[in-house]
């Protein structure tokens, strides 16, 4: 299936990325890379990868994860994702993924109590 992602902003400067279908290697992973280094250059660092429509994820796009992780917190952003279940959560419990990003049940919930954006 095909990757859709829509951005929206649920809160002021807090986005939310929803995604709906699979994330694979390759043209996915690069796609969900860029649209991180373009929140960071629009300078609004605080996301939710919203995954309620997501159905399935490979290690590359874990790792693609991670690396935007890493990307919005080098600029002073945070992550977090919510919607997660099923076969996501258990392979992101699984890779650990679940410790370094906070997981919530849903988007609204994910945007509560953002810390503010250090520079």
């Amino acid at each position: 299936m095909i990757l859709f992602l829509e951005k929206r902003e649920i809160k002021p400067g807090i986005t939310v990325i929803e995604m709906k279908g699979s994330i694979h290697a390759g043209t996915d992973c690069k796609r969900l890379e860029l649209e991180v280094e373009n929140i960071i250059a629009e300078k609004t660092a605080l996301v939710i990868f919203d995954f309620k429509n997501l159905t399935h994820i490979d290690s590359s796009a874990i790792g693609s994860l991670v690396r935007s992780h890493g990307q919005l917190k080098k600029a002073g952003g945070t992550m977090r994702l919510c919607g997660v279940k099923g076969m996501l959560e258990g392979a992101l419990k699984m890779t650990k993924v679940d410790k370094l990003i906070q997981i919530y049940p849903d988007a609204a919930t994910a945007a509560e109590n953002f810390p503010a954006p250090s520079a």
